[in-house]
């Protein structure tokens, strides 16, 4: 490569202002390569898609790279526009008819309903861009799966390198470990295809990397862990300095609150809030909590906010009967109200439905405050291997009440007997997963790969 500078194409459609976990990892992706010298231009959606649909976080916008050019292409979402009045005739007349067609003709394009017509967008845009300065490396975020697509058939076109950043995956069920489509798929032979010509495969842990590995050896010297992280100056949490503890502890004499913990996540059907309220339950009833423990729950309850729907409503009717228990459902935190969530809080509640393929963001979150962190999820759950280590730890040996019950009583031990020592140990551990030094080597990695063409 002649030029200086390298220039990386970015296709990101979660890219902020979106309020989604991933969008978090697309921004540190694209402010790492910017401050690591490169030209970056995201190709992401228009603004109105997370401001009118999915939600949106503006304040995110704030912290993009100012030397990043992004660039809005066009996205209708027909399949959810809550707008009947610009609905098409025939979508009004006949909607289940239309809706049916709608959907036959996205999967004749690409088998992703919602998003299969991006993919000549994206195409588009980034031969349009190469053409007005060259393109050295495309890396695609997924998902959606459709970039993956629009990075491969540029490659193809352009023999351009691409990265495959795998935030989920695609052919394999990361909760049940089990392999979504048949081999004969469509899905699963395009993956073949994708992973074969990609010059890195991303995955978020070791579990997701090793199941890949497996089912294409060809590519597996080619693939990368790239956890998730915590991001110095953008974590919700409220980051402490490990240089910054304080020589004494702070000690229930000092803060005679009662004690509280919380929970700070999406609250979806498959989180499991049942476990954890029948575990603080007993744990109350068992005297392993102080009879005036508080639980606090925050949140959007779905992934889309607003009321319960139909799947949600069972659980907002049990923490709504949990009230008397001390367990309170806050609703959704205000992004600048975070930090001062977690401040107020003795200690967390990691609350997911996880397993050996699943981490979760929100691990790296809470490690990154340096606070007892109670483990609600299956012990071979990816984000186990975060936490092992973290001083102030207290996971489940079994995911039922009464695991749940015993590991917030330990955790309940450790928020009121919390020594300096063991507060830094906790701090200096989440070092390790600021996303910056997650990212470093493949960025490193991927410069001497272009530097080389």
């Amino acid at each position: 490569m002649s030029r200086a500078q390298p220039h990386l194409a970015y296709i990101a459609w979660g890219f902020p202002p979106s309020r989604s976990g991933g969008t978090y990892r697309q921004l540190a992706t694209a402010n790492t390569f910017a401050a690591a010298g490169w030209r970056v231009t995201v190709i992401t959606v228009n603004r109105e898609v997370f401001t009118q649909i999915t939600g949106a976080d503006t304040s995110l916008e704030e912290r993009i790279d100012p030397r990043i050019e992004v660039i809005r292409t066009r996205f209708p979402w027909p399949l959810r526009n809550p707008d009947r009045a610009t609905w098409s005739l025939p979508h009004r007349a006949l909607p289940r008819v239309w809706h049916k067609a709608r959907v036959a003709f996205e999967l004749a394009v690409f088998p992703e309903v919602h998003y299969a017509t991006w993919l000549r967008t994206v195409y588009r845009a980034l031969r349009h861009l190469a053409r007005q300065t060259p393109v050295d490396l495309v890396i695609a975020s997924g998902n959606p799966f459709v970039g993956f697509a629009a990075a491969h058939r540029f490659w193809r076109r352009t023999k351009v390198p691409y990265v495959l950043d795998y935030r989920d995956a695609w052919i394999l069920d990361q909760f049940t470990g089990r392999q979504r489509f048949g081999d004969q798929d469509r899905r699963a032979k395009l993956e073949r295809r994708f992973v074969a010509d990609a010059a890195q495969v991303w995955f978020v842990n070791q579990g997701t990397l090793e199941w890949h590995a497996a089912r294409y050896p060809a590519a597996a010297e080619r693939m990368r862990v790239v956890a998730n992280g915590w991001d110095p100056g953008l974590s919700a949490a409220a980051v402490p300095d490990a240089a910054s503890v304080p020589q004494a502890a702070n000690l229930p004499d000092a803060a005679p609150h009662p004690l509280t913990f919380g929970y700070l996540g999406t609250i979806s059907v498959k989180v499991p809030i049942k476990e954890l309220v029948e575990g603080w339950r007993l744990a109350k009833a068992d005297r392993l909590l102080p009879a005036d423990a508080r639980l606090v729950i925050a949140g959007y309850l779905g992934y889309f906010g607003g009321r319960p729907d139909r799947a949600s409503q069972p659980t907002a009717d049990l923490l709504a009967a949990a009230g008397p228990d001390g367990v309170e459902f806050i609703g959704p935190v205000p992004k600048a109200q975070v930090a001062g969530f977690y401040e107020d809080l003795d200690g967390l509640v990691l609350a997911i439905d996880a397993g050996r393929y699943v981490t979760t963001g929100k691990v790296f979150e809470y490690v990154a405050t340096g606070k007892p962190i109670v483990s609600v999820h299956p012990p071979e759950a990816a984000a186990s291997d975060v936490l092992r280590g973290y001083s102030l730890w207290a996971p489940v040996d079994e995911l039922t009440p009464k695991a749940v019950a015993t590991a917030l009583g330990r955790a309940a031990a450790l928020a009121r007997g919390l020594t300096p020592a063991q507060t830094k140990a906790a701090l200096e551990h989440a070092q390790a997963f600021r996303r910056d030094r997650q990212l470093a080597p493949v960025v490193k990695e991927l410069t001497e790969l272009v530097e080389a063409r």
